[in-house]
């Protein structure tokens, strides 16, 4: 998700940049090795007129590569940097690398606006860019690859750029709690929707810009596309039957998340209800939705609910991380 949306911002610079006949460079991530703060893909664009949008690291590489960036900048010529933290847990993290990492970063001249890649994110498309290691241009194909370096047949190496379309965050009522909700869920990647039967509640402006409105009864959802197995749902209209609606819609799609805002009791009698069909028990149904984290107020609840999604996404029971065994970070290596 923070690929997705970093990347955007990113394209977007550069088109902006390109414009107005500013030079840029490019940094990206192309090889990661062992524990890491961020990983292949990621972006930090300097821009000749002192743009910076993106972050390679935690924050220390970026001092480095920004310079490393200015020289590309004057000479023309792509580098490639490495940067390994040793062993020293400690000095790693203050590195920005992560515990025993090793990162390879691409540092190359931007030449045009990235206008193919930036049609693909707006089209919402998957698709990857090779770029090769050498110098020459990209291949932006809408094949499915694995990021990272890779070499062809003749034995050039080129980095796999992957781009997945983040998952949907689908707000099902458009009340003034939702606002929060999709406000952070936009902010932290997801791409949001927000649908309602009740017009005014989606009027312009209600809802922040990158958000998605939709006006649609709980039964016309089905022919909008937006029930799929990549999306999370929250049901929020503060309305018993059309929240009852809503459940018995999401129920019958492959959506593996339906929060459900309310007392448990209230969800309960929902499940019970002759519209929602299937098992009463359902794994999918988080009544009432969110961590038990103490929350006081619609953003408070907006931060328990994501971080409610983003565990069940990805499949960790949500314990604090000084309890966790296993390393925070993936080990990519």
């Amino acid at each position: 998700m923070k690929h997705w949306l970093e990347s955007r911002a990113v394209f977007e610079a550069i088109a902006t940049l390109h414009a107005r006949g500013v030079a840029a460079a490019l940094a990206t991530v192309v090889r990661v090795r062992g524990s890491a703060y961020r990983h292949e893909g990621a972006k930090l664009l300097v821009g000749a007129d002192g743009t910076i949008v993106g972050n390679v690291s935690g924050g220390c590489l970026e001092q480095d590569v920004r310079e490393v960036a200015r020289r590309v900048l004057r000479s023309g010529i792509a580098e490639r940097r490495h940067y390994c933290s040793g062993a020293d847990e400690i000095a790693a993290w203050d590195l920005g690398v992560g515990c025993e990492g090793e990162v390879e970063l691409l540092v190359e001249p931007v030449r045009d606006a990235r206008a193919e890649e930036r049609a693909a994110l707006a089209e919402e498309q998957l698709f990857t860019v090779r770029t090769p290691m050498a110098g020459g241009p990209r291949l932006v194909s809408c094949a499915c690859e694995t990021a990272g370096l890779a070499t062809d047949a003749s034995g050039r190496e080129w980095f796999v750029d992957a781009f997945t379309p983040p998952p949907r965050l689908l707000l099902c009522g458009a009340g003034d709690d939702a606002i929060p909700l999709a406000r952070l869920g936009a902010d932290i990647g997801f791409r949001v929707i927000v649908t309602d039967r009740r017009t005014a509640l989606l009027a312009a402006g209600r809802f922040p810009h990158a958000v998605r409105s939709l006006l649609a009864r709980p039964d016309q959802l089905t022919r909008h596309g937006v029930m799929t197995a990549d999306t999370y749902a929250v049901v929020m209209t503060h309305h018993f039957a059309d929240d009852g609606a809503y459940l018995a819609a999401l129920r019958n799609s492959p959506v593996p998340y339906i929060g459900m805002l309310g007392p448990r009791q209230r969800t309960e009698r929902l499940l019970q209800r002759g519209d929602v069909t299937g098992q009463v028990e359902d794994a999918r149904v988080h009544g009432p939705v969110g961590l038990d984290i103490g929350t006081d107020g619609a953003e408070q609840v907006a931060l328990s609910v994501l971080a409610e999604i983003m565990a069940v996404r990805a499949g960790r029971p949500a314990l604090p991380l000084r309890e966790r065994l296993a390393p925070i970070h993936a080990d990519v290596g």
